[in-house]
């Protein structure tokens, strides 16, 4: 999660792109260039231990924009593919 958002912080699409499970994957990923990602707070997390082939982390994100300040909230659920782990899905929270 942490290398995921780091990655949009620093606008590495290739690393996001490779770290999403290739059942979800887009095609492409645009980051929008004007959007500065400021911080990230983990709110709650379920399985995703060394033994656990998936997991759920809850996560609020700083950000700003041209619209201004926002945080994105979001319930992501990761899956292990071939040892590493990979992003499947989120449901943003309003």
């Amino acid at each position: 999660m942490r290398s995921r958002f780091t990655a949009f912080s620093t606008g590495d699409a290739a690393h996001l792109l490779r770290t999403w499970d290739p059942s979800t994957r887009p095609a492409r990923l645009d980051l929008a260039p004007d959007v500065v990602w400021r911080r990230l707070q983990i709110v709650d997390t379920a399985r995703g231990g060394v033994d656990d082939q998936s997991g759920v982390v809850e996560f609020r994100a700083a950000h700003r924009g041209p619209d201004g300040h926002g945080v994105l909230r979001e319930r992501s659920r990761f899956r292990r593919l071939r040892g590493d782990w990979v992003y499947v899905h989120g449901e943003v929270a309003n």
